[in-house]
């Protein structure tokens, strides 16, 4: 598959031309980033849901992905215990229990500082002021450390799509937000199980209930500091761990356990545009002999096919000589014949 200039460009630009070999990774940090004041978040209250799908339908119009294999109708679906997926950014289960049936909304949970963006060395993913995280498939190189990084294993990757694949994850419907509209999801929840609104009023709110209902929730907010935090909050009426969500992240923040790792980042990221220049230009040499051996290979055919029909031309040529010269000889015998006949007859 060829690299066009303009990709590789854009690969180089992403590396960063100018990074030092030695110098500190930006995404793996030791410093704690407690999150842009007034970022934006979901509350998503699971006592409130009823797993009715229309979330899953919402974030299916508002983001044009296909239409799921079985309708949103169809809520048998829910047992299935399913993940997101390049045609879906979210999905509900339901899980048993201890208090009955439970319903739980499964989507990118957009921390504070991010697993995905602190394993990309291209720096595909950003977290936005805004609080969502977004991507940028224009620098990805598709080495899907993303996918690793990612405790909540949310990240997906298009393997079906061969010459372009992208990783899809939810965007907390970004484009929409900064036009001051509601996320898909959000806006089409029937029963408010989910609140929209600035993080640090959706964690008051969250309190809220848990004071006013103590019997109703368990006293925790799930991503007010799970790894770090995340502008994806949850409010839980069993364990968490009963609606299959890890409760052994602790509070470390993604950066800080990957820095250890990601270590040798600056060198890779360093060595990263050289490795791309002769990636390039072994892809243009070869291009070009490919190129070479194309047009060589057809003009001999070219020149194959030219001789074989002058050796054709001349066989039918000669073979139409002796075709016409059989029909002379046997017109011209024919007409000897034909002229000798009345002298014959005379004699007799």
């Amino acid at each position: 598959m060829s690299i066009s200039r303009r990709k590789f460009l854009g690969w180089i630009g992403a590396a960063g031309l100018s990074t030092a070999v030695g110098s500190s990774a930006g995404a793996a940090t030791n410093k704690h980033f407690k999150g842009y004041p007034d970022s934006l978040g979901v509350l998503y209250d699971s006592g409130l849901c009823i797993g009715c799908r229309v979330c899953e339908d919402e974030c299916n119009k508002v983001n044009n992905l296909p239409p799921p294999d079985k309708p949103f109708t169809d809520l048998d679906v829910l047992d299935e215990k399913r993940r997101t997926t390049p045609q879906a950014y979210t999905v509900v289960n339901r899980y048993a229990g201890s208090k009955g049936p439970l319903y739980r909304k499964i989507q990118c949970n957009h921390c504070l500082e991010p697993a995905c963006a602190s394993a990309c060395f291209v720096k595909a993913f950003t977290k936005t002021k805004e609080g969502a995280v977004i991507y940028d498939s224009s620098v990805c190189v598709g080495c899907r450390y993303c996918m690793i990084a990612c405790p909540f294993e949310i990240p997906t990757y298009e393997y079906d799509r061969v010459l372009d694949p992208k990783v899809m994850k939810c965007t907390m419907c970004h484009p929409r937000i900064i036009k001051g509209l509601l996320p898909g999801c959000v806006a089409g929840c029937p029963t408010e199980a989910l609140s929209f609104g600035k993080r640090k009023n959706l964690i008051r709110i969250a309190r809220e209930r848990i004071r006013r209902y103590p019997d109703r929730y368990v006293d925790h907010i799930y991503g007010e500091h799970e790894m770090g935090g995340s502008n994806w909050l949850y409010l839980s009426a069993v364990p968490f761990k009963e609606l299959d969500m890890r409760e052994d992240l602790g509070i470390t923040p993604a950066p800080a356990l990957t820095a250890g790792a990601l270590g040798a980042v600056p060198m890779v990221i360093g060595l990263w545009p050289v490795l791309l220049t002769g990636v390039y230009a072994m892809t243009k040499r070869s291009a070009k002999v490919a190129k070479q051996e194309q047009e060589a290979t057809v003009a001999a055919a070219l020149e194959k096919a030219a001789a074989e029909a002058q050796t054709k031309l001349t066989e039918e040529l000669a073979k139409a000589e002796k075709v016409k010269e059989q029909a002379v000889d046997k017109a011209v015998k024919a007409a000897l014949e034909e002229a000798a006949k009345p002298e014959s007859e005379e004699d007799s």
